[in-house]
């Protein structure tokens, strides 16, 4: 009797962690894995047409198998909108990522004045919305408003660079508080004996601090990435104001012209994967590349 409770009690401690993930699984199983599931599904569905395509039954639902995945990969428009997003990205990438260091760097000096109210105003421009923030931003672009002058900000020389900029003043702050998080959790002990035997404030950033966050700066890294492939937000509320921009500029808004504005369902869904299959390569190519020259892999 006493080995059966004892079996009970086993079973119910390793039933346990399944019950506490169950809410966690079901969330995901519904707004991640769902989703993904029925994009997959209609990407290999299409419409056909019988006759003139009037009354009932005239269009239908087929099996479309890899058509509509030929079709994404062989459209030019993507592919433009792809080299956008690359150049967009790297002013992003490099800007950004280096100003959060910088910052952080900075905050985590031996002596630094008002490093608290430093801190909240570099992180403030993450707390507006995207949208909200590249309205500001887009007003202060017109040449009409603007109180830079009248300079063509959304010019077709410029508009890439006016984007980018709304980007790096929203995300700066969160990636510079990430970094200086994980260098408050380093022991004070390290700098100090650092200091004693003679090294300088940038000798201590340079060989000690930036090292230590090599970790975190390929999670940023990776991140920013990510965001910066589905970047929809900053053309798509700049392109009222403009006509540089056009409705393909990003592969995010080609998607979202085919599926609500042509309403080509089944073509969205597949150039969405496609997407998502790009964003995976570039992101994992990213950490294959730093494991290797980390590691000294071939």
């Amino acid at each position: 009797m006493t080995s059966r409770k004892k079996g009970v009690r086993v079973h119910r401690a390793g039933a346990a962690p399944y019950l506490f993930l169950a809410p966690a699984m079901a969330l995901f199983a519904l707004f991640m894995a769902l989703p993904i599931g029925y994009t997959i599904y209609l990407s290999l569905r299409r419409t056909k047409v019988s006759g003139l395509g009037l009354g009932k039954g005239a269009r239908r639902e087929v099996f479309a198998g890899l058509a509509n995945y030929a079709a994404a990969v062989g459209d030019g428009e993507l592919w433009a909108g792809w080299l956008r997003v690359l150049a967009y990205g790297a002013l992003v990438l490099v800007l950004m990522l280096g100003l959060a260091l910088v910052f952080a760097l900075m905050l985590d000096a031996a002596h630094v004045r008002l490093a608290r109210l430093t801190r909240i105003s570099i992180f403030l421009p993450y707390a507006v919305p995207g949208v909200a923030a590249t309205l500001m931003w887009g007003f202060l672009y017109l040449p009409s408003l603007s109180p830079f002058g009248e300079h063509p900000f959304l010019s077709a020389g410029l508009v890439t660079f006016s984007m980018a900029n709304v980007a790096v003043w929203g995300g700066t702050g969160f990636n510079m508080l990430v970094l200086y998080t994980n260098l408050r959790a380093v022991p004070r002990e390290y700098y100090e004996a650092a200091r004693i035997d003679g090294a300088s404030e940038l000798g201590i950033a340079l060989r000690i601090k930036i090292p230590i966050l090599v970790p975190s700066i390929i999670l940023t890294t990776v991140f920013s990435v990510i965001a910066t492939v589905q970047v929809f937000t900053e053309p798509t509320t700049l392109r009222p104001l403009t006509n540089t921009i056009s409705s393909t500029w990003s592969p995010l808004m080609k998607v979202y012209r085919d599926a609500f504005v042509t309403g080509d369902l089944y073509s969205a869904a597949a150039t969405s994967m496609v997407i998502a299959g790009i964003s995976l390569v570039l992101s994992f190519g990213f950490l294959r590349v730093v494991k290797n020259r980390a590691f000294g892999e071939s």
